[in-house]
């Protein structure tokens, strides 16, 4: 059988199929490292796994952030808080200090 070392990974098209292969992205710089000739590319390669770390811590400290006031604006368009409840979830999200969202 042929192919498939990698998973297929030259077949991902997006930041998301990416993000499934990333064991093979990995395997795939170790790969290109060891040949001794391409450099480059396993330096590339590398740059795109520190890309995914990055994204991923910058991303979850956003997610923190902006948690409370997502689930305040969801939970008011489906009936069960009010806009009270939004403005008080962007006030903690602004800093506004002594104003915390309802759980």
């Amino acid at each position: 059988m042929s192919g498939g070392s990698y998973n297929y990974l030259y077949s991902a098209l997006d930041l998301e199929d990416l993000q499934v292969h990333r064991a093979d992205l990995q395997a795939m710089a170790d790969r290109l490292a060891g040949l001794g000739y391409a450099q480059d590319a396993a330096r590339e390669t590398e740059e795109l796994l520190l890309l995914f770390r990055q994204w991923e811590t910058r991303a979850a400290v956003r997610i923190t952030r902006l948690r409370d006031l997502w689930h305040a604006v969801e939970w008011w368009d489906s009936n069960d808080r009010s806009e009270d409840t939004v403005k008080a979830a962007l006030a903690a999200y602004r800093g506004d200090h002594g104003t915390t969202p309802p759980p």
